[in-house]
C-alpha cells in the first residue's frame, strides 16, 4: 500500500526563503497568517525598541525587538517543516514496511 500524501517542501528552502524575505517560508508552507502574525509584530517591537533604545545606538541596536521576532520567524518555519518533513518519511516507512518485526504501531 502506497502513500498517497506528496511530499513536503524541503525545508532547506523554506529556511532560505525565511531568511531572504520575513514571513515567505511560512507563505511556502501554507500558513500565511502566521507569518502576517509575525511581520506584525516584528514591526511593532522595532517600533517601540526604536522609542526606548538611547540615541546613539546602532541600528540593530535602536530595532533590536524587530530583530528579535525576525529570528524566531526563521525558526519556526524551520521548524514547521522539519517536522512535516520528519512525519512524511515515518508515515513512508511505515506504510512501506511489509516486514513483521513483532513491534505492533502505537495506538
Amino acid at each position: 500500500m502506497t502513500s498517497s500524501i506528496t511530499a513536503p517542501t524541503n525545508p532547506y528552502l523554506v529556511l532560505g526563503a525565511a531568511i531572504v524575505l520575513p514571513a515567505s517560508g511560512h507563505v511556502i508552507l501554507g500558513v500565511p497568517v502566521r507569518g502576517l502574525q509575525f511581520l506584525f509584530f516584528m514591526v511593532i517591537l522595532a517600533w517601540v525598541t526604536a522609542k526606548i533604545a538611547p540615541p546613539d545606538a546602532s541600528f540593530v541596536g535602536r530595532h533590536a525587538g524587530g530583530f528579535l521576532i525576525y529570528a524566531l520567524s526563521i525558526l519556526d518555519a524551520y521548524k514547521i517543516a522539519r517536522i512535516r518533513t520528519a512525519k512524511w518519511v515515518h508515515s513512508a516507512r511505515r506504510d512501506g514496511d511489509n516486514a513483521q518485526s513483532g513491534i505492533g504501531p502505537h495506538t
